[in-house]
């Protein structure tokens, strides 16, 4: 299977990417079948891959000494999980979970760093995405802190189905209450809450979205603010800046006779 021949949908950090950069890539990258609960990375340890998810959903997690943890983001077909392979660090700021099973490109965490440094458009679309992934992360860490737990349950459902092709999510409640960071009895709660407003409907193990619209109603300010940030990345190109000349301007000019000198010696 290559890039040019996969069945949409794609992932769109790499259809953003120019002719000329993919054709660089394809040796580059194996498509790979992603299972729900596969751990790809863990927080602190030392990038081997980096995972482009296509139909795959990937939940990066922050883990705590005493074995608690909570969702921080959620990657999927817009973005790479991994971005800190290619950021000078090569080691995870964060655990990363296949929440949803699916398809996924593979790259070694080497050949991106390598790529990107060599390739500007690939480092252009890297940064702007993590940029999009970073303010993610910041609204996700004010949320778990000063939002209610309904609302943050429906801007949790609701960036989940912007990255799948359907409105059911399989997942349990208690899966549920590890990644939001709380207890399980309140994930059931607000569970049923929201079918009893006709929103989902909750059997063991799947949640089916009803009403989407009334979910995006009573989420937190979250939700809208994180959609924002990937429409705009998805739809508005920023252009690679011109060089300006600074780092010439910095170095310190040398005589032309020493310039001479070397040449000659």
């Amino acid at each position: 299977m290559t890039l040019a021949h996969t069945a949409a949908p794609n992932n769109q950090l790499l259809a953003s990417l120019p002719p000329e950069v993919t054709a660089a890539l394809q040796p580059l990258i194996e498509p790979v079948d992603l299972s729900v609960g596969t751990l790809l990375h863990e927080a602190g340890s030392v990038l081997r891959h980096v995972y482009f998810p296509v139909t795959a959903v990937v939940s990066l997690v922050a883990p705590l000494q005493d074995g608690a943890s909570a969702e921080v983001a959620v990657v999927g077909r817009e973005g790479v999980a991994g971005v800190c392979a290619y950021m000078g660090g090569g080691t995870a700021l964060s655990s990363a979970v296949v929440q949803r099973p699916g398809l996924a490109w593979r790259m070694s965490a080497r050949d991106i760093a390598d790529l990107a440094r060599d390739a500007e458009p690939m480092m252009q679309q890297l940064l702007r995405y993590t940029q999009a992934l970073f303010q993610h992360m910041a609204q996700t860490s004010a949320c778990h802190r000063h939002h209610a737990l309904m609302p943050q349950l429906c801007r949790w459902l609701l960036q989940h189905l912007d990255r799948q092709g359907d409105n059911e999510l399989r997942i349990t409640q208690e899966r549920i209450a590890t990644l939001l960071g709380v207890r399980r009895e309140g994930v059931t709660g607000a569970a049923l809450q929201l079918q009893r407003q006709g929103w989902i409907d909750y059997r063991r193990g799947c949640i089916r979205v009803l009403d989407r619209r009334g979910l995006e109603r009573h989420s937190c300010e979250c939700y809208h603010v994180v959609h924002r940030v990937y429409e705009q990345l998805r739809h508005e190109a920023s252009p690679w800046p011109q060089p300006s000349g600074l780092l010439t301007r910095l170095l310190p000019s040398r005589p032309k006779e020493v310039a001479r000198e070397r040449s000659t010696a």
